[in-house]
């Protein structure tokens, strides 16, 4: 008899301790905690013709026929004029092809090179059409965006006509998650 008011003791004790803990330990990852977000805009220059090459180039527009590949380099800015300060640079490279449109070579790296900012941000450039406003998924970065997700808006600011969409400056808005990360880069 006794042992039996032992084991019912026990039991009581250990089922009172587990919900105990239950109600009371702190949880890792409750519903209400927001993951931090940071919103930037940057602009993406066209190269400069005739000059010292200082803002980058870029290869030609794949031909007509649909062959070949895209790779550029352009200047990331913080204003939509090309003297604005720079702040890093935009290169891709991407087959238009209709087979090679999901490939996984279709990335755009935007890199950051300043006091506020030092990495990277890749862009899945997958479904890319000729559209003024594309919007594109961020799936990676480095450094001050390590681990970021998120979207990233490309938008046409000249609205004049020219010869490619590679003649255009482009404004990207990039809004980007971070994953359970106690400090978010500044911005």
């Amino acid at each position: 008899m006794l042992s039996r008011i032992i084991y019912c003791t026990a039991v009581l004790l250990a089922t009172t301790a587990v919900i105990l803990l239950a109600l009371f330990s702190p949880v890792p990852h409750r519903k209400n905690q927001t993951t931090p977000r940071v919103g930037l805009s940057f602009y993406i220059q066209q190269p400069q013709t005739g000059g010292s090459g200082e803002h980058g180039a870029a290869a030609a527009p794949p031909p007509p026929g649909g062959g070949g590949a895209l790779i550029f380099h352009r200047m990331l800015t913080d204003g939509p004029e090309n003297t604005s300060r720079v702040v890093g640079r935009a290169q891709g490279f991407i087959i238009p092809v209709e087979s090679f449109a999901h490939s996984a070579f279709n990335i755009i790296y935007l890199t950051f090179h300043t006091r506020e900012y030092s990495g990277s941000i890749s862009i899945e450039a997958k479904n890319l059409g000729r559209k003024e406003e594309e919007e594109l998924r961020v799936v990676g970065g480095t450094g001050s965006f390590a681990f970021a997700r998120g979207l990233a808006v490309f938008a046409q600011t000249d609205r004049r006509v020219k010869k490619s969409d590679l003649d255009a400056t482009h404004r990207i808005n990039l809004q980007l998650k971070f994953p359970n990360k106690s400090r978010i880069i500044p911005g």
